[in-house]
């Protein structure tokens, strides 16, 4: 271990093999810190922490503090962070609020500077956050969704999986898995094919899967009929079962299948002009 001589590190902290921890970085009572793990400067873990091997901790991150909850009353809660995370300048990654609860960051994650993780939140395996992306209480984040810059994600809501949510996005229902969302209201743009191709994902399970996002999207069927509808024509697919599991699932906010090409839907938010009466044209 390489401990600086400004660092505050509690003796009932655990401390693995390989970890370095920089100057005036605090590590509490209940902390543990898996081999190889590199914290800078000016880091706080606090709280019932666990954070994994071969993590990078940037300088001013903050995890494992008092949720900010009013409910909250100092009750024991846990955070747990995966392996080979990259967390930079002023993250904050709360425990959560109910006694025994759990934050948790999975594996591979690079969690940009100033992003928020708040209670009760689970963020999956090769997730990007950009700078001061946030997300609300007890949010799901699946494995290799990607949220913008400044994105702003609701209490209670899910995202899928390989899902894409633009800059200065306001996320407040489920996103389906493999989406690309943006906006304020949000909408769906797409399927999210470049991510699916880095990933390698046949171009069968694209093409399937770009004929559910049509269904669920696009051809106005409400949920349980779009579900109905992708199952009995392309549930073969593993990512068609996917998304189907996913939109099945219970949903406290329920599941945004609203796309940006839904012109009459945009104008009766204000946001463009109602669309002509085909009936008009040529008058």
């Amino acid at each position: 271990m390489k401990i600086h001589p400004t660092a505050i590190v509690h003796s009932g902290a655990e401390i693995d093999e390989g970890v370095e921890i920089g100057p005036f970085s605090i590590l509490g009572p209940n902390v543990r810190v898996g081999r190889d793990t590199v914290i800078m400067s000016s880091v706080v873990l606090d709280g019932w922490t666990t954070v994994g091997c071969q993590n990078v901790i940037f300088p001013g991150v903050v995890i494992g503090t008092a949720p900010q909850d009013l409910s909250y009353r100092g009750q024991r809660s846990y955070v747990r962070i995966g392996d080979r995370n990259e967390l930079r300048e002023g993250l904050t990654v709360h425990r959560a609020a109910d006694e025994e609860g759990l934050t948790s960051v999975g594996n591979d994650n690079l969690l940009m500077a100033y992003s928020h993780v708040a209670h009760n939140c689970h963020v999956g395996n090769q997730v990007v956050m950009a700078n001061y992306a946030g997300l609300a209480g007890h949010v799901v984040v699946e494995d290799q969704a990607i949220l913008g810059g400044l994105s702003g994600v609701h209490q209670f809501v899910r995202v899928g999986r390989l899902c894409m949510v633009g800059g200065l996005a306001k996320i407040t229902k489920d996103l389906p898995p493999f989406a690309i969302v943006d906006g304020n209201p949000a909408r769906i743009y797409g399927l999210n094919h470049r991510g699916l191709r880095r990933r390698g994902v046949s171009e069968g399970a694209r093409l399937a899967l770009k004929r559910a996002f049509r269904l669920l999207t696009v051809e106005r069927q409400n949920l349980k009929q779009a579900v109905d509808s992708i199952r009995a024509t392309l549930a073969d697919c593993a990512e068609v079962a996917h998304l189907i599991d996913f939109l099945e699932a219970p949903s406290r906010m329920g599941v945004l299948t609203r796309s940006c090409h839904d012109r009459r839907q945009r104008a009766a938010e204000g946001l463009d002009p109602e669309p002509r009466d085909p009936e008009l044209d040529g008058r």
